[in-house]
């Protein structure tokens, strides 16, 4: 499948983002180190959503971020991204789906150490074949959105650690993906920096950004709108929490 195939946001409104039917993952199956991490869940996130996936260690929370992110492929069960089955998918058309319909925040930044905040953020349409232009201007807006236009030459040393979150966020969200998946995002920063970023991640997300958060915090996941929570491989949703601001 082409990437011309992919639904378009404007069009395919009423399809869920992320749509998982029965999704189960089990680790050396049929041997006596069996693990069973993910049992048969079923989720549908909207397109706007800002959606936290809570739970601790071991729980299976990482399981279903990898599959979410396709870095990882299900023992059993389907999974829809942004309208795609991603079982029907070869590897480089796999690949060519997270390139473009999965942006990615990580708790350690990953930034790379020689390039400025603008070359970081510009790297991935390098893999999308973009002109170099273009490249530098989209990066420009992506810094101006998440309010640091005025460090895109400075390398991550000469900024503080919210400051390389958000060039990461920007990083993240330069291909114009339909999920933002942020993995303990607030996880090295202190608290007041924490709340900076979860207040960002409310605007993407009025902006009609879909964001996932992975987070064992319950004060963290307290800050999505939804709050799912993993338990011994389960997922359920907890009522009334979550708050839209």
């Amino acid at each position: 499948m082409s990437p011309a195939a992919y639904p378009d946001a404007g069009t395919a409104t009423a399809v869920p983002v992320i749509e998982t039917h029965g999704l189960g993952k089990v680790y050396s199956p049929g041997t006596e180190a069996e693990v069973v991490a993910l049992k048969g869940v079923d989720v549908s996130i909207a397109r706007g959503d800002f959606v936290a996936i809570m739970g601790p260690s071991g729980s299976g929370k990482s399981t279903l971020m990898n599959l979410i992110g396709c870095l990882d492929t299900p023992t059993h069960g389907s999974y829809l991204c942004d309208g795609i089955d991603v079982a029907t998918l070869d590897p480089e058309e796999l690949a060519v789906l997270r390139r473009d319909k999965i942006g990615f925040v990580f708790q350690g930044f990953n930034l790379l150490p020689r390039m400025s905040a603008l070359e970081n953020v510009a790297m991935p349409l390098g893999y999308a074949q973009v002109p170099v232009a273009e490249r530098a201007e989209r990066a420009r807006q992506a810094l101006a959105a998440v309010g640091l236009a005025e460090r895109a030459g400075h390398r991550p040393s000469e900024l503080s650690g919210g400051q390389q979150q958000r060039v990461a966020i920007a990083r993240a969200l330069i291909n114009r993906p339909a999920i933002l998946l942020a993995d303990e995002p607030t996880g090295a920063l202190d608290s007041k920096t924490g709340e900076e970023i979860l207040a960002l991640f409310k605007r993407l997300r009025d902006d009609n950004h879909t964001v996932v958060l992975i987070t064992h915090d319950a004060e963290v996941a307290a800050h999505a709108d939804r709050i799912l929570v993993m338990r011994d491989g389960e997922l359920h949703e907890e009522p009334g929490m979550g708050n839209r601001e």
